[in-house]
């Protein structure tokens, strides 16, 4: 019971049978020999492998944990060798262009793989989980020496990377960075100041680390548009050791299997990615795939801790049910009484829901990035703008909230380690504050997208949603009525905006789950279109949704109100 095991059965069919996936990246021409039977094969294998090597770690990561000692950080029994063979069996390069040594297959099936790893062990997965990032970042913005140097070894995983943006008094306003770098004559820069919360800045996983620093020029102006972005490695061509020092780790409340550092660059000789000044735009690069990969992994996590109250729930006998199936037991079990039944399958509502939304923005990254249509390019870009806070903000919430609920099956056993569901719990606490903490995802769809344009991508895209839907039918009418009642939010938004410049940041935590409410909505929609009119494994959760899920609109749209009346103070 305490290892997760992948259930790509279902992934899949989420993937061909609700959003036709491999139909949509056929008409890429990347993907243009693309089938169902591929994406299938690569995706039983991932299974295969993740099951096999990187669940049985989970426990022994976390309860031994990762260990400082000089300067150098070792990671538990077991990583290494995992590690070693993720990469060398191409996992990193799924997704990595041929030309770089990767295998070139679509983002969504990367995106499924780490779904899948965070589940199983979201502390090992945090080192390879930078690797597409950096990779990106690198293949668009550095030099061609650069990439000769380090592309290569950054797609296939070989050499692991770092993001090491955050310092003590420089969190989410990085515009406060204090790390410089200094030009030298030969073209390199010499890097010197501290960086703190660095997942893997140092480690045993690989043979080296390819940090990106984002640091300031003597004579760059303040703030963000000051930052520029360098490559700096642990060990140099010649084998010689980086000035870059591991000062300590942190001790965490999960993660324990991901050594968190605080890193000290002394006069440490990098090279700048991209122009001087230039460094965010650099990273952002990065940015929809990474806060993506961040949901998935409060998908997944939910997910494990589900599959751990599910089993328990299935063998556990105790209380007598208000509805008994079996009249002549001693004893029912757990899963049949309605109050833990309304836990299950609520939480199985959010996990599938919340798979379609992010394989659908998945797929749109990969449209945005292949599709010969500029318009359809735009749409797609589109969608991933809007929706990706949300996902990020709504399902790494779920993950904490829902992972505590699913403890609530076990009772008492719940809050032990014997059972290995309060590790979730743990783990997934921090994905609501990395890759920009959700109130900041709150606030980056509402203040900084969706008012500015006076709200016409958002318009857009829920007529996106609108696709297809037949209002005579009740299930797409309770849609319809839903998403004209966040448009006509949106309007009384837009006008008290004007006025009121603070009231946006005082509901943009309602306005976000409005949204994510409504395309759960519409994920669930797909799902009860493409299932069999018998299959009680999706019905159940389609029908939790309704109940006790799509409520929590009417009160948001109430707290969005009360505070456009003026019954709240906005300073």
């Amino acid at each position: 019971m305490n290892a997760y095991q992948p259930r790509t059965e279902d992934m899949h069919w989420l993937l061909n049978q609700v959003l036709q996936g491999a139909s949509q990246l056929q008409v890429l021409p990347p993907f243009a020999e693309l089938d169902a039977d591929l994406v299938a094969q690569v995706l039983d294998e991932a299974g295969k492998f993740v099951g096999a090597v990187v669940a049985p770690l989970n426990r022994t990561g976390d309860e031994i944990g990762c260990q400082w000692k000089d300067g150098q950080v070792t990671t538990p029994p077991g990583f290494r060798a995992a590690y070693q063979a993720f990469w060398q069996a191409g996992w990193p390069a799924l997704s990595a262009a041929p030309e770089d040594g990767g295998q070139g297959l679509p983002a969504v099936l990367e995106a499924m793989l780490y779904e899948m790893l965070s589940a199983a062990n979201h502390g090992w997965t945090m080192a390879p989980g930078l690797l597409h990032g950096a990779y990106e970042c690198l293949k668009h913005h550095g030099s061609d020496e650069l990439k000769a140097r380090y592309l290569a070894r950054i797609a296939s995983g070989e050499w692991l990377a770092t993001m090491c943006l955050t310092e003590a008094h420089a969190g989410s306003d990085l515009g406060l960075v204090r790390t410089k770098a200094v030009a030298q004559a030969d073209g390199s820069y010499q890097i010197s100041g501290s960086k703190i919360f660095i997942s893997g800045g140092e480690h045993d996983l690989s043979d080296n680390i390819v940090h990106l620093v984002l640091a300031r020029l003597p004579d760059a102006p303040p703030g963000p548009k000051g930052l520029s972005l360098f490559l700096l490695p642990k060990l140099y061509d010649d084998g010689r050791r980086s000035e870059v020092h591991c000062e300590r780790i942190e001790e965490k409340m999960g993660l324990h299997g991901s050594p968190t550092c605080v890193l000290r660059f002394d006069a440490a000789t990098g090279w700048i990615i991209g122009a001087p000044g230039k460094g965010l735009n650099a990273m952002f690069v990065m940015m929809n795939a990474a806060r993506l990969h961040v949901a998935l992994q409060g998908i997944g996590l939910l997910d494990a801790a589900w599959q751990k109250a599910d089993a328990y729930a299935q063998e556990r006998r105790q209380m007598r049910a208000p509805v008994r199936s079996n009249p002549d037991a001693e004893a029912d079990l757990i899963a049949e009484h309605p109050a833990l039944r309304r836990i299950l399958d609520t939480q199985r509502a959010w996990i599938d829901g919340g798979r379609v939304l992010a394989y659908r923005t998945a797929l749109e990254l990969d449209i945005a990035k292949h599709h010969a249509d500029g318009a359809r390019r735009a749409q797609a870009q589109r969608w991933c703008s809007l929706v990706t806070p949300v996902m990020k903000a709504a399902f790494t919430q779920q993950a904490f909230y829902g992972g505590s609920e699913c403890l609530q099956v076990f009772g008492g056993h719940g809050y032990v380690r014997e059972w290995g569901v309060e590790q979730h719990v743990r783990d997934a606490r921090v994905a609501m504050i990395y890759e920009g903490t959700n109130e900041i995802q709150a606030i980056d769809l509402l203040v900084r997208k969706v008012l500015p344009d006076g709200a016409v991508a958002l318009c857009a895209l829920l007529q996106d949603l609108r696709q297809g839907l037949d209002p005579a039918l009740a299930a797409p009418a309770q849609l319809l009525g839903r998403i004209e009642a966040v448009q006509a939010m949106t309007q009384q938004l837009l006008a008290a905006a004007k006025d009121q410049h603070s009231l946006a940041f005082w509901v943009a935590d309602d306005y976000l789950r409005l949204l994510a409410l409504v395309l759960l909505d519409w994920a669930w929609l797909q799902i009860q279109r493409a299932a069999p009119v018998d299959a009680v494994r999706w019905h159940q959760p389609a029908q939790a949704l309704q109940r006790w899920v799509m409520p929590e609109l009417d009160l948001r749209l109430g707290i969005i109100a009360r505070a456009l009346t003026g019954q709240h103070s906005h300073g």
